[in-house]
């Protein structure tokens, strides 16, 4: 993609749900979209990419940055911002994106969010997007879902924020697990409005009749 076509910046939280494997494919294709990424890394967050796709998130963020920048191919620049780096852009609404996705969110991230904690930078950041009136895709990893779950996410849609569990499909017959990720993929760049060939559409090969 032509850097000059790019979109300039967003905002990615990944908290300690189980699901790395989502958040290292949704970084994949935000990498070709935006000039900027800033990604915000729970500690829980490092422990399960160390568990799951064996990958060691130094903990400095200059460091962590780099780490991915040689992980995830193209174009944008990753920025990791520390966890309590107040004075990050994404801190304020005169500096933040107006687009932000928690990929996979925690519940326990999602109950933080729906009160208005903003008790750490990610917190802050999904706080700043929502009082901007900005996009927030919190893509929720939990099951079952208990009554409180279930009311946080109905404050948090009525408050404007989208709701994504990372619930993929499978009538698109998925030959392997990058399937399965790039079908969420899709859904979040459909809503962000991005042209993606990632995840094949319902019907779409399909004659009527």
């Amino acid at each position: 993609m032509n850097t000059q076509t790019m979109r300039e910046h967003i905002t990615v939280g990944i908290t300690g749900a189980s699901g790395a494997g989502y958040a290292v494919a949704l970084l994949h294709a935000l990498k070709h979209q935006y000039r900027r990424i800033y990604v915000i890394l729970s500690d829980a967050a490092r422990v399960v990419f160390a568990t799951e796709i064996d990958w060691a998130v130094p903990e400095n963020s200059a460091k962590a940055s780099e780490f991915f920048e040689r992980k995830i191919s193209g174009e944008g620049e990753i920025i990791l911002c520390s966890k309590m780096n107040w004075m990050s852009p994404v801190a304020s609404g005169s500096a933040a994106p107006k687009q932000m996705i928690i990929c996979p969110c925690s519940t326990g991230t999602l109950s933080a969010i729906a009160t208005g904690a903003s008790d750490n930078l990610l917190e802050r950041a999904a706080d700043v997007v929502l009082k901007e009136r900005g996009q927030l895709i919190l893509m929720v990893r939990e099951t079952p879902l208990s009554a409180i779950h279930l009311e946080n996410m109905l404050k948090l849609s009525q408050t404007g924020a989208t709701i994504m569990p990372l619930a993929p499909g499978f009538y698109h017959k998925p030959q392997n697990i990058d399937d399965l990720f790039n079908f969420m993929v899709g859904r979040v760049l459909d809503h962000l409005e991005i042209e993606q060939s990632v995840m094949p559409r319902w019907g779409y090969k399909h004659k009527d009749g």
